[in-house]
């Protein structure tokens, strides 16, 4: 029998130095597959095990089922390519003055490693189908970024909806025609990037376009939530539908090629779900825009079927950042000091090892607005004109009740935390005058115009 053990130990080590970590007989790649779906604007409890009520999202639900969700998961940004910046460095994007959308020739700072470029010398082919929203330069684009493969749009928007003018559709550097529904074809692109490279490991990031707006869908979307009488929310609850069904459909292929339980699944919205009647942001305070709850704290699920058991409900305080130190752990590699990673390594904590993490606090800056949350506390400013205010999250979710006059020595140490952060931080490299806080104020004044008016066509957040 020691003999037998011996020459399989071999064969297996052949096979692996012949492969590159493949086994030819087995088919399966060695090192896990890594899978980031992000979707755009959805509300924090715009999905079922959420509490949405509206829109049903098995398949979403199911990540959740099959996982760990987080109730404290939080983005680095609340607008779309300042999130979008963290989730692909690791690293906050103020340390490179990345605090808002870019405008013209403006992106990802070419100094920065990416995650695809970070996981193609760990030896996987890397993959992006849908919004880039990190530059539109031919040197800013994914291919120039560590990308082998790109399918979708450089900018916000989804094309010929937005009155004609069409957002241009990318296949690697070439233009290609708009597909009827974005959704439904970056669902079909990640099953073809995962049927090319089914054995090999391979690393897709999904950001949908869906659910920012406009909120378009399939008729035969749209046809089932009739029953809804607001025209805004039945559109969006069509968009969400249509997500989660592609979610489905690329779930469902991994299944069919025996690479579930060989796949780390992480779920989240790139930011807060815009304030608008249209949008359900549960029982948070603020929305996109803010550096509120509801502008930060997002939907956060991550699968990794027979390494994470599942079904848990954690409460540790995560975040976006920690994905490419996560990725690096599950395919065995060690992030350098060098790199200087913001994120952590969830994997002790998703395996159930620990039930604590090292990093001490969390931190955001959105131009004008910050907010630092250290354990149960958060300060925050929100807008240019507003004293920093402290809010007890645990027993305040909403932030509802300051504490800051009852508290001044908190106020004063998060305060003296975040300073120390932000002195390792560089200016914002360009400027967006909408980070000063006047778009929640005219948020919250359509909302109150709104109120009661059922049927009246809803105010739904269409920029970026």
């Amino acid at each position: 029998m020691a003999g037998v053990k011996s020459f399989w130990g071999i064969a297996g080590f052949v096979c692996l130095a012949l492969t590159g970590g493949i086994c030819a007989g087995a088919g399966v790649p060695s090192k896990p597959n890594i899978l980031v779906i992000v979707a755009d604007d959805m509300g924090y409890a715009d999905c079922g095990v959420q509490g949405c009520a509206g829109v049903a999202t098995p398949n979403i639900d199911s990540l959740a089922k099959n996982g760990v969700r987080f109730t404290n998961g939080y983005v680095s940004g609340c607008v779309c390519s300042p999130s979008r910046a963290g989730v692909v460095t690791g690293r906050y994007q103020q340390r490179f003055g990345h605090d808002a959308n870019p405008k013209g020739s403006f992106g990802l700072d070419l100094k920065e490693t990416t995650m695809a470029q970070r996981m193609k010398a760990a030896g996987y082919v890397a993959g992006i189908t849908g919004k880039w929203h990190l530059g539109e330069l031919k040197e800013q684009m994914p291919l120039a970024r560590g990308f082998d493969e790109f399918y979708g749009i450089l900018p916000h928007g989804i094309g010929a909806e937005k009155k004609g003018s069409g957002v241009q559709v990318y296949r690697g550097n070439d233009k290609v025609e708009t597909p009827p529904d974005h959704t439904v074809k970056f669902g079909e692109e990640a099953v073809a990037f995962i049927d090319r490279h089914k054995g090999e490991p391979w690393y897709l990031y999904l950001p949908f376009t869906a659910v920012h707006a406009p909120h378009v869908a399939p008729d035969s979307y749209v046809q089932k939530f009739a029953h809804i009488e607001d025209k805004g929310r039945r559109h969006l609850c069509a968009m969400i539908s249509v997500m989660d069904d592609q979610i489905g459909v690329v779930l469902a292929r991994l299944r069919e090629l025996k690479l579930e339980e060989n796949t780390l699944i992480i779920f989240i919205s790139d930011n807060g779900g815009p304030q608008s009647r249209t949008v359900h942001n549960g029982p948070l305070r603020g929305g996109k825009w803010t550096v509120w709850e509801g502008g930060i704290r997002v939907p956060f699920m991550v699968q990794w079927k027979g390494r994470i058991a599942p079904g848990r409900v954690l409460d540790t305080q995560v975040i976006s950042l920690d994905f490419l130190p996560t990725a690096l752990a599950a395919a065995g590699v060690n992030a350098q000091p060098e790199w200087k990673l913001d994120g952590v390594n969830l994997l002790p904590l998703l395996e159930g090892k620990t039930d604590k993490l090292t990093r001490d606090a969390l931190f955001w800056r959105f131009g004008v607005q910050f907010a630092v949350r250290q354990g149960d506390w958060k300060l925050v400013k929100a807008s240019r004109d507003m004293q920093p205010a402290l809010f007890n999250l645990a027993a305040d979710i909403g932030e509802k009740n300051d504490l800051a006059a009852q508290q001044p020595e908190k106020v004063k140490q998060l305060q003296a935390l975040w300073d120390s952060w932000n002195a390792q931080n560089i200016p914002p490299r360009w400027d967006d005058q909408r980070w000063n806080g006047q778009e929640e104020k005219a948020a919250n004044k359509q909302l109150k115009k709104g109120k009661g008016k059922k049927g009246k066509k809803q105010q739904t957040q269409t920029s970026s």
